[in-house]
């Protein structure tokens, strides 16, 4: 290991560009769902040696210089790794796109590396010789972490600190400092190797107990989980009975193909299923559930469809459905319409809906669309114009007769923190479509970052996913039922009651916003040791 550090040090140039390209690949084994956390240990410190050799610049490459390129080309293996499965929805447009899958995963890596790329120019302009170094790219990379989160209005894919959440014990320090808290964590242990190598004349114990501290950090929050899962199970809610359907609906790509007279028989013939000579179907089920882009088209192109749903449907029965939203301009013209939650009743009555606000950047509307027009780029998800953005005060949704929900469609259950209305909701509740990325690590990833919120929030999550996964957690983020990826069943389920307000729902990022404080000081007073010993 001293010739590793040793060699990252003295790299430059295109030799230590592919060196870090490479240890951030590495690192990116730590995401769900690979959890290989000793990538992170391995990884980590070659970005710490790297900016112990990184040249000094002047002017504008005192930011994009040296320093930046070295965290720019961490983060552009890391990334490129952990957000290759979005190169899975080119093949369902087929032709052209796919050419051009690997140059927009590249570039899509890239962009999000810029963050990395920052924070590491960040960091070395406070750059110390000793062991609070790490606390200071720990402290610009956790601030990079949460940019990208929230600018542009985020992408807060798997975040670093998802590494730490492989098993259900390791969750649950989730509800105490939340996941942009557990990513500060795991940048302060993952470092602490490059304390030990070179040993610069320290002893050998002085350079190994930051490395064994982190161990015993890491045993510590499994023993926190372990000692808040021996708490006692919250019982199921009684007045809240759901069915969640999942359908396999393919025909969300391209609308011209739907056939919706042949969709509305499927659904409701799964909707109806019996599952075992107890089942009474629809009888005692308060909320049917159909996912995201269940209804791949507007229901004013099917006027029946209302009206079989109702006779479906029976009187303490509602539907929470996927689908299209139109709106209309003052002047009577189609204006672009949401991705919403249109609940359904007996009477064939849309009675309420819920209009997705976090939409997908390039998914569900383009940036820069009159750039990217003439280059013949649109958005995947298919809309007219694009697809408006939805109130994001208004997730709390409420039926006749049952608790309110937190109303959560595909990745908006990523935004951590921000999930709206929290206090108030029984439950959580995820409609999603991942059928664009099956056969990829995406919707495994994307389900246990779902998982997180439950922990975070101390609140069941009910999960309706197109092709899967579908099921229901604890409110410790424990699945509790779930059905098989690619098939196609129903799933009866009930909310479980919600915890108590977790830490983290009491006092959401202060804790980290002072902690990220106290980082920039330490690395301040650092630097300027350094400097007057300079």
């Amino acid at each position: 290991m001293t010739w590793l550090a040793e060699t990252a040090m003295l790299s430059h140039g295109w030799r230590r560009f592919l060196l870090l390209v490479i240890a951030g690949a590495i690192a990116a084994l730590s995401i769900p769902p690979w959890f290989i956390l000793p990538a992170l240990f391995i990884t980590f410190p070659i970005w710490v040696w790297c900016l112990d050799g990184a040249e000094r610049r002047r002017g504008w490459r005192l930011v994009f210089g040296p320093a930046f390129n070295i965290g720019f080309a961490f983060g552009w293996g890391y990334f490129t790794v952990a957000f290759h499965w979005l190169g899975a929805a080119f093949f369902i447009e087929g032709g052209m796109m796919i050419a051009l899958m690997p140059f927009a995963i590249l570039a899509l890596a890239a962009l999000i590396a810029f963050f990395w790329g920052l924070a590491s120019a960040a960091a070395h302009l406070f750059w110390s010789n000793g062991a609070w170094r790490i606390v200071t790219l720990a402290t610009f990379l956790t601030i990079a972490e949460w940019a990208r989160g929230h600018v542009l209005t985020g992408f807060p894919f798997d975040l670093l600190g998802y590494s730490l959440t492989g098993t259900d014990e390791l969750m649950q320090l989730a509800s105490v400092i939340g996941v942009y808290g557990l990513t500060l964590l795991a940048a302060l242990l993952a470092m602490t190797p490059a304390l030990i190598w070179p040993a610069d004349g320290r002893t050998l114990s002085r350079r190994l107990f930051p490395f064994f501290l982190s161990i015993a950090i890491l045993a510590a929050q499994l023993g926190y989980g372990f000692n808040r899962l021996r708490e006692p199970e919250t019982p199921e809610r009684t007045d809240v009975a759901m069915r969640l359907v999942q359908p396999l609906i393919y025909d969300h790509a391209d609308w011209s193909h739907v056939d919706p007279v042949a969709l509305i028989d499927k659904l409701l013939m799964l909707s109806e299923m019996q599952t075992g000579p107890e089942d009474k179907g629809l009888a005692d089920i308060t909320q049917l559930v159909w996912p995201e882009s269940s209804l791949p088209f507007f229901l004013s192109q099917y006027p029946d469809a209302l009206a079989r749903i109702a006779r479906m449907l029976p009187p303490t029965t509602t539907l929470l459905a996927g689908a299209p939203r139109e709106q209309y301009q003052p002047d009577g013209s189609q204006a672009p319409p949401f991705n919403a939650i249109l609940a359904i009743d007996t009477n064939g009555e849309v009675v309420t809906s819920y209009d997705k606000s976090h939409l997908v950047p390039f998914g569900e509307f383009l940036p820069f669309q009159e750039f990217f027009a003439k280059l013949g780029i649109k958005q995947f998800v298919p809309g007219a114009n694009g697809w408006a953005h939805g109130d994001a005060k208004r997730r709390l949704m409420s039926l006749p007769g049952a608790p309110p929900f937190l109303a959560l469609i595909c990745y908006e259950i990523l935004f951590s923190g921000d999930l709206g209305d929290a206090a108030g909701a029984a439950y959580l509740f995820n409609v999603t479509n991942d059928a664009w990325f099956d056969g990829s690590i995406g919707p495994a990833q994307h389900a246990h970052h779902a998982r997180l919120r439950a922990v975070e929030e101390g609140m069941s999550l009910i999960r309706a996913a197109n092709s899967g996964l579908t099921f229901a957690t604890d409110p410790f983020g424990r699945i509790t039922a779930q059905l098989a990826p690619q098939e196609m069943a129903v799933l009866d389920i009930s909310p479980h009651e919600r915890l108590g307000s977790t830490m983290f729902a009491q006092v959401r990022y202060w804790p980290l916003l002072v902690a990220l404080l106290l980082g920039l000081l330490i690395s301040a007073v650092a630097a300027r040791g350094r400097r007057r010993k300079g």
